[in-house]
């Protein structure tokens, strides 16, 4: 039963605690993520530079803060996994 309720909790994409091993795929994912809201911000950033309208480049602005924001927050909880797994070593 125990199993059955896991392997649903699975299908619906539901996790209770992140697995202790991440996979090749997770990882390139995770580096994606990464990638995708660095670029995403630094442009941003570069058309807020470019644009006349004030209220534009705020949200240009706000927009390129998102994305640092997120990318920071991806970098946080690698680094806290990180500390954690080499705490246990």
């Amino acid at each position: 039963m125990l199993q059955q309720n896991t392997n649903l909790q699975n299908q619906q994409g539901t996790m209770e605690q992140p697995p202790a091993v991440m996979s090749t795929k997770d990882s390139l994912y995770v580096s994606d993520m990464l990638s995708w809201n660095l670029l995403a911000a630094k442009k941003a950033h570069f058309f807020a530079q470019q644009c006349q309208d004030q209220e534009l480049k705020n949200e240009m602005e706000k927009c390129s803060a998102m994305h640092q924001q997120h990318y920071q927050k991806i970098l946080g909880h690698l680094n806290s996994h990180l500390t954690q797994h080499n705490a246990f070593q």
